[in-house]
Order: structure tokens, then sequence, then C-alpha cells
């Protein structure tokens, strides 16, 4: 166990390039067992049941420091969580990390994982803006052909949202957190079979490496602490700066709230699913977007091609502006800019990811 340990954590040949965008793996893995743990702390204390729910979360609020403290530790670590992994999942697109295949792999089926369980936590306050943005995100479950309204009715538990639903929800939020712990373990295994990626995008010998302890301990420790402080602060000084609103009303199926969304790191595929008439054109707009961000291809480091840095930064600026966007009310001018910005972004995303596979084959052949 212990040479296991030294030859993973202590003695692992690490290239003394990589910067701190590489300590957001890390910091990942530390910020999800941080959610493990507050989430599993809180599940001990949360009554699953559509009467009960939301004024068992407002106790935890307002009784207790220490269950205040756990509760908001655990909302701003989900804001944190998704910080570092788009942070994460840009430096990988930035140096094409995605050349290795199972690291990328296993690394993008736990972001699925991570947005799922997110979307499930956000239900359990039972608040109105969750009940409302199950009650919306589910009905895409029902547009699906054939098998639609079958799939519905097994998730949901019913004709639509209610107390069963958010039994099945809480379940299925505290089983998933130790999957995806598990799968950061495969992601680990993977990542040090293959080695770490770098900016200068060479792995060549063992001339440019050096002992993974101290060397970058130190750097990934020094930003967890960093990380924490700044969690801290805004804990103490605006804990409900990600909280909306309709999070104090308890949910009540006769009251829409004037408009419906979820979480910042869902509002870019929330600007997406929006902007199209119909639910399977924008729910087919999402999974072209998915798919190109996923497809694995063999693809030089962007640090040598201006062009790929100039297509890198587009994606990164329409994917803010539709996170923007997915916050606006749906109307004209934002329902129009949301459809062109969210076509571009596919359109770039198949650029960055094909054009230049498609020369190199060109070449090679």
């Amino acid at each position: 166990m212990l040479s296991v340990f030294r030859g993973n954590v202590v003695d692992l040949p690490t290239n003394y390039s990589l910067s701190y965008y590489w300590c957001s793996g890390f910091m990942i893995s530390i910020f999800m067992v941080f959610q493990v743990v507050t989430g599993a702390i809180l599940s001990f204390l949360y009554v699953a049941d559509s009467e009960l729910s939301f004024h068992c979360v407002m106790d935890l609020t307002n009784d207790s420091f220490s269950t205040w403290c756990i509760r908001y530790w655990h909302i701003w670590g989900v804001t944190i969580l998704f910080i570092l992994f788009f942070i994460h999942m840009g430096r990988a697109l930035y140096y094409s990390s995605y050349t290795k295949k199972g690291v990328w792999n296993v690394g993008f089926i736990l972001y699925l994982l991570t947005m799922f369980e997110a979307f499930l936590g956000y239900i359990l306050p039972w608040h109105q803006m969750s009940y409302w943005a199950a009650t919306v995100l589910t009905a895409i479950v029902q547009s699906l052909p054939v098998v639609g309204p079958s799939v519905y009715n097994y998730v949901v538990g019913g004709f639509s949202v209610t107390n069963v639903t958010l039994v099945r929800v809480f379940s299925a939020h505290v089983c998933l957190g130790f999957v995806i712990l598990g799968l950061m373990i495969v992601h680990l295994f993977y990542l040090h079979a293959s080695g770490s990626n770098n900016p200068l995008f060479s792995s060549f010998g063992y001339g440019d490496v050096v002992y993974f302890h101290s060397y970058f301990t130190v750097k990934d420790f020094f930003v967890l602490v960093v990380m924490c402080l700044f969690i801290l602060l805004f804990l103490f000084v605006c804990p409900d700066l990600v909280v909306d609103t309709e999070g104090y009303l308890a949910a009540d199926v006769l009251t829409t709230p004037v408009s419906i969304k979820p979480e910042w790191y869902f509002l870019v595929y929330y600007a997406m699913l929006r902007c199209i008439e119909s639910k399977i054109g924008g729910l087919v707009l999402i999974v072209g977007w998915m798919f190109f961000l996923w497809v694995p291809t063999f693809n030089t480091s962007s640090s040598y091609s201006v062009t790929r840095q100039l297509v890198f930064w587009f994606i990164c600026g329409l994917f803010v502006s539709l996170t923007y966007l997915g916050g606006c009310h749906p109307e004209y001018p934002y329902l129009l800019i949301c459809k062109l910005f969210s076509f571009s972004l596919v359109a770039f995303m198949f650029i960055f990811k094909l054009f230049w596979s498609v020369r190199l084959l060109v070449k090679l052949y």
C-alpha cells in the first residue's frame, strides 16, 4: 500500500513545466470530497417529503450556526467545483489533452455525472425555483420520441413532479456522489498510466521531469488554501450571492415564477434549449455541442497555432455570453442572439476539434 502511494503521489515523475492551470485537477478532487462529506452530514438532517423538505432546509439555515456553515459551504462548493471544471476542461482543450483517450473519456463522463448530480441536489430544497426548474427540465425527457412518456413516468414517478420524485431524487443524489468518487480514482489511474500533458506538448525521456513531491504538492496545497480563504470570504460577506431569491419561497404548484431558470452552470444549455422553438431541436443542438466537445482527435497544442488560439477564445467568449443570455428573460432580442450564438458555438467547436484533424489526415495520406 505504501509503495502504491509513493509511486502515485510522492515519486511520480512529472514534467516541471506544468503551470498552476494543472492544479485544477487536484482541486476538483478535494472539493468533490468536501461535497460528499458535507452532503453526507446534511443527508442525516434532511427529510425527503414535499410538505417538510423546504421547512427542514430553512431550519438547517436558521437554527444552528454549524448547520448554516455546512449548508452554505455545500452551496458554494458546487459553484467552485464548476468553475474548476470549466478551467480544467478549457485547459485540456487548449493544450489538446483529449488526445489521451482514456483520461479524456472518463473525465467527460465525470463532467456529465457531476452536472446530473448538481441538478438533483438543486431539486432537494423544494423551493419555488427548484420545483419549477425540475418541472421544466424533466419535461424534456417527455418530448423524446417513442420512449419519452414511458421514461418520464419512470423518472418522475407519475404524471408530474411530486413527493415520489423527491424521494427518488434524494436517493439518486446520495448514491451518485460515491459513484463519482470511484470514477475519479479511475480517471487518476488513466492519467498516471499515460502521463500528464504539458504546455510544450512534449514528453521525451526523463530530462525535463521532477518528482511530484514536493515541487507540485506545495503548489496544489497553496492553491487549496487560497480557494478555501475565498470561499470563507464569500461565505461570511455575501453568502446568498449564488442563491436565487425564489429559494426562500416554498414550492407552490399553482404559482409559476415570472422567469424560470436553473443555476448559472446550466444557463448555457438552458439558453441553447429555449432558443429553438422545438424542444427536440434544442435537445439536438445541445447533443451536437456535447458530441463535438467530447470527440477525441489528434491535434497539437494550441500554443503552436495562432488560428487555433483565436477559435478557442471565440468558443470561450460564446460560452460566457450564452451563460449570461440564459439568465435573461426569454424575449426579443435575447432569443435571436441566443440562436445565433448557439449555432456559432457548435460550429466553432466542430472547427476546433475536427478541422485540423482532417488537414492532418490529408497530409498523412
